[in-house]
């Protein structure tokens, strides 16, 4: 087996964590870090706006996939953590759509926490690709 690291940021490295990571034998799969509303400098974005919380999550989640030569068709596996499951739900529509045009239905968890890692962050986003 040979894993390869992903992170098209730095940031989390200093944090102790892979953005993600490639695990090679048979088939690829790559395990994805918790995405949250960060900029590339890992910087918290877009406090108390779930909508823009939740598109950025995405992006993230997108550009880990990306750099790992995946696209969001590749997804299997997302969890969804939420500080807020009822105004997660009133913007899951974002989500789904990104999802759909993807042609993609991953088998999905949707968790209610009392918080996230990062003060201020209302949803995280954590995948498993496999391609």
């Amino acid at each position: 087996m040979e894993r390869r690291a992903i992170n098209p940021v730095t940031w989390s490295v200093e944090r102790g964590f892979n953005q993600g990571e490639v695990v090679s034998g048979h088939t690829r799969t790559l395990y994805i870090s918790g995405q949250t509303a960060m900029s590339k400098d890992g910087e918290p974005r877009h406090d108390g706006d779930m909508a823009a919380q939740l598109t950025l999550s995405i992006d993230n989640l997108e550009a880990v996939l990306g750099e790992a030569g995946m696209s969001p068709a590749d997804l299997v596996r997302l969890n969804v953590y939420t500080t807020d499951v009822d105004l997660l739900f009133r913007h899951y529509g974002l989500l789904a759509a990104r999802l759909g045009a993807a042609g993609v239905a991953p088998t999905t968890t949707m968790l209610g926490v009392t918080r996230l890692a990062i003060p201020g962050q209302l949803v995280e986003l954590e995948g498993t690709a496999v391609a």
